[in-house]
């Protein structure tokens, strides 16, 4: 048979293909053959393209197991300000982002570290206004957790003399009376965020109004595709989008189906303490999936926040607060009764855990829905882990449940600073901070992905990341894992933890016809993050990125 497309001459590990393999058939956005050279020759036709890989490494697809497209294509548009410390800086890099920006319209910054002018100095308005005076100004946190805002902008959204967001967000008051500019937490960040072109559509707790106009659904879908785009110069052609809602699901459908979509998307919907389980139905709002490019049978809650904020909730004290280990986003007993009634309809449950004391909730409701409703294979995932104990450590295998984590977020790793985070956290958690190793080790399924616009969307430079992880103490275990762990869990792991691992994951006949090929020597990530790029990427059969 024929193929639409054949690569020779690529190096294809044998964590992917089979021993031997040097090249690919593909036909009808699937792999036809896998082999030699000599063998998939075979299957050249007179309108089969083929592709000279000249030897570089060519892998199944990435995929991104953790992000957010919507957000994500607006950060493309903001000031990227994760590598930028000082207050002069700050404000050059400001200044001319600004100039750039003509009008009066707001200016966003993201990927803002919480020491980004000095320890023990957190941004507020007051030293926003130096450097943005007349002008609305928006710093995002490297988390998307808090946000810091000058005083134009509190003015504008209404917030400078204080609001009440809800429970779990905070609009932080001054000694003077005023906001602080300092917003904790999505309900208070969206107050300001109402102010941009988005208005609030890209927050993870969007609701549809019935006031959307088509200048909206316009512009939005250009935001995702624009987001796509970036997937897919970065080798990504399955994604995890984890802020889901009937808005999003709408934009993607449509872009699905005119063939504009060059990833492929998992779209969970995003529920709150609020939406009860009655909730869980609100699923049905998304309508139909489109079958290989959007599906859905999924829901995305919040046990937590972050430790930056002090709302990662904790089984032991927060050692700067005694007495004090934050609270749950959702109680526990609603948390436990939405997830048997997602389990008891077949959905998987995906949530954000970040300290100790909220993985094990997670842990907990997940271990409730099994009693309920007897054992399946639902791989049920925890989103993050940062921090927990060795005791539930070992609960993760016997539920099934899949580690969803995210190479670029610990500490150190990603240009982060160690402070205040690792202080915050408290010593005492280290041990079992972002353990990688420790889940491998008890045969627990992981997944990566970044996070972004949290953190740098990159494969290969979260890979770097996972390799160079540096100790924060010389007597912590090594939690590193090596390379082709690495590469499983972006590739293999993804596809499981997504219920696609006999199509994803693999280069192999039958399998989707989704590849990267790489330059460079995956194995000198381990020392140059630079040492690897994409040269090309297909999805299912069709170049998406690179030129060959």
């Amino acid at each position: 048979m024929s193929a639409d497309l054949v690569i020779l001459n690529a190096h294809m590990r044998p964590l992917f293909a089979a021993p031997g393999s040097t090249a690919i058939a593909v036909a009808a956005g699937r792999i036809l053959a896998t082999g030699d050279d000599a063998a998939i020759r075979t299957h050249i036709g007179a309108e089969t393209r083929v592709i000279d890989a000249g030897g570089r490494a060519l892998m199944p697809g990435f995929i991104e197991s953790h992000l957010h497209l919507m957000m994500g294509g607006a950060a493309l548009s903001m000031l990227n300000m994760g590598a930028l410390f000082g207050f002069d800086p700050v404000r050059a890099a400001l200044t001319d982002f600004a100039a750039t920006q003509p009008g009066d319209g707001i200016l966003f910054g993201y990927a803002v570290n919480y020491v980004i002018f000095g320890e023990g100095t957190r941004p507020d308005r007051h030293i926003l206004d130096r450097i943005i005076p007349d002008r609305p100004l928006c710093l995002i946190a490297t988390d998307l957790h808090c946000a810091w805002a000058n005083t134009s902008a509190l003015e504008l959204a209404g917030i400078l003399h204080g609001a009440d967001p809800g429970p779990g967000s905070e609009v932080v008051m001054g000694a003077d009376g005023l906001a602080s500019g300092e917003l904790r937490e999505f309900a208070a960040m969206n107050r300001v965020k109402m102010l941009s072109p988005l208005q609030g559509r890209d927050a993870m707790d969007y609701r549809m109004t019935g006031q959307e106009t088509a200048g909206a659904r316009d512009h939005d879908r250009a935001v995702i595709r624009a987001a796509g785009d970036y997937c897919a110069s970065l080798g990504i052609t399955r994604a995890v989008n984890m802020d889901g809602n009937a808005w999003q699901a709408g934009l993607m459908r449509d872009l699905a189906l005119a063939g504009e979509m060059p990833v492929r998307v998992s779209l969970p919907l995003m529920l709150e303490a609020k939406d009860g389980v009655e909730g869980v139905a609100r699923i049905g709002d998304f309508g139909a999936e489109v079958p290989g490019w959007l599906s859905f049978g999924r829901i995305k809650l919040f046990m937590d926040g972050v430790f930056d904020t002090w709302t990662a909730l904790t089984v032991t004290d927060y050692p700067d607060r005694p007495g004090f280990r934050s609270d749950p986003l959702i109680p526990p007993d609603l948390f436990n009764r939405i997830c048997v009634e997602a389990d008891r309809r077949g959905l998987q449950i995906t949530t954000h855990a970040v300290g100790d004391g909220a993985v094990r909730a997670v842990i907990d409701g997940y271990e409730a829905a099994a009693l309920a409703n007897g054992k399946r294979d639902a791989r049920h995932r925890i989103e993050h882990i940062d921090t927990i104990t060795p005791d539930d450590l070992d609960r993760l295998k016997p539920l099934g449940i899949t580690a969803s984590m995210q190479p670029v977020h610990p500490p150190g790793s990603a240009g982060l600073p160690l402070e205040p985070t690792t202080t915050i956290m408290g010593r005492a958690r280290w041990p079992t901070a972002f353990p990688w190793a420790m889940i491998l080790a008890r045969d627990v399924p992981l997944a990566f992905g970044t996070d972004w616009p949290v953190s740098p969307l990159s494969p290969l430079y979260a890979i770097h990341c996972a390799l160079t992880r540096r100790l924060w103490a010389d007597d912590m275990p090594d939690q590193r894992i090596s390379l082709d762990e690495c590469l499983a869990a972006y590739t293999t792991g993804g596809a499981f933890a997504d219920f696609n691992e006999t199509r994803a994951g693999r280069l192999a006949p039958g399998y989707d016809a989704d590849l990267v090929l790489i330059d460079g020597s995956l194995e000198n990530l381990a020392t140059d993050a630079r040492a690897a790029t994409v040269a090309l990427t297909i999805c299912a059969g069709k170049i998406t990125y690179g030129t060959f």
